[in-house]
């Protein structure tokens, strides 16, 4: 077995704040880079959480891989065994959340097998999480991607039998009854209706039919509107990510490697990063991918870790940080010799 690499990439040659905050990162020797706010890790998730010190984090976000019906290249567990897959984590996620932590899964549903009919297993997880790992369920959330394509196409395209799958689920969960949040920090414009009415200075107050009282409080200016649970178009966060003039797939172009086929959006980590901490906290993502909540924590003023056990998808990540793409090809064969040693740690275990 190769002998273990402990040093790790600056980008941009940028010691992190990190090291200086939370101590116990000094200790990992998985670091595949760090910047000004985070570090990212090259390992399997378990193996990093279970050395995070109890009451740490403030966020955990992550989109993890689906139980899709097809194997992806990124790894994802079948329908049947997720949930058993998924609670060896959810302890460790728990233990490391401060008391008024969030812990927020984008989850996307899938099909049964071989019918037109629905898997239940994402709704499996979150009971499981609430009744097994202790959990609350402060508030489910849905997100729009009009950009998804149809399927199966069997179902949807060719039969014509059902629609388009365009929304994701979303659990936001919490360690306890009452984790930080403040709905202030992702206030909406108002509706042209809503924004006339608060400065002309009348508001139709009274008791309506429904016999909800609307007081004369609903016409004074709160700096915008509160968003609702269905992430769409109004509270600007209907989502695609097909942009072509996305720094990132340029960068993976340039360094001549395939993107991570199923990046989350950028403004929905920032919705909840922005929503669930605040400047100086800290994230972890422990199903990585390209890094997007990395980045947009580091872009918020929030500390973050992200850890990805996959070296080409940490590899072009980098290019969220830097377009030195020079230095960053530097890395490349360094990445593939840890993920080797984990390998190789893996299998003597």
């Amino acid at each position: 077995m190769k002998s273990q690499k402990t040093h790790y990439i600056p980008i941009n040659g940028i010691e992190s704040e990190v090291f200086d905050k939370y101590e116990f990162v000094r200790h990992f020797s998985e670091m595949a880079y760090v910047t000004v706010k985070g570090i990212a890790l090259l390992a399997d998730s378990q193996s990093i959480i279970s050395r995070i010190p109890d009451n740490t984090i403030d966020l955990i976000f992550t989109s993890p891989p689906f139980a899709l019906r097809r194997k992806k290249r990124y790894g994802n567990e079948p329908a049947e065994r997720y949930v058993d897959w998924f609670l060896q984590f959810a302890g460790d996620f728990r233990r490391v959340l401060k008391d008024t932590g969030s812990f927020v899964i984008d989850i996307g549903g899938s099909w049964n097998p071989g019918e037109p009919t629905k898997s239940l297993y994402h709704h499996k997880l979150l009971i499981a999480l609430v009744e097994e790992a202790g959990f609350h369920l402060a508030q489910e959330v849905f997100w729009y991607n009009p950009a998804r394509l149809p399927s199966p196409a069997q179902w949807v395209c060719i039969d014509r039998s059902r629609l388009k799958d365009a929304v994701n689920w979303v659990w936001w969960l919490s360690k306890t009854s009452r984790p930080k949040a403040n709905n202030k920090r992702i206030l909406t414009p108002y509706k042209p209706s809503q924004k006339a009415l608060v400065d002309g200075g009348k508001y139709n107050t009274g008791r309506r039919p429904s016999e909800h009282v609307i007081s004369d409080k609903f016409g004074i200016d709160n700096g915008g509107a509160i968003p609702s649970n269905m992430v769409t178009v109004d509270n600007l966060i209907s989502a695609s990510n097909t942009a072509s003039s996305d720094p990132y797939l340029k960068g993976c172009k340039t360094l001549g490697i395939d993107p991570h086929p199923a990046r989350i959006p950028a403004k929905i980590p920032e919705f909840f990063i922005k929503f669930l901490t605040e400047p100086g906290d800290i994230v972890l993502d422990p199903f990585g991918g390209s890094n997007v909540t990395g980045f947009i924590a580091e872009q918020n003023n929030r500390h973050w870790l992200t850890i990805e056990r996959e070296p080409e998808y940490l590899y072009g990540s980098q290019t969220r940080f830097s377009d030195n793409y020079d230095s960053l090809k530097q890395n490349r064969d360094r990445l593939y010799d840890m993920m080797e040693i984990v390998n190789d740690c893996n299998s003597v275990k």
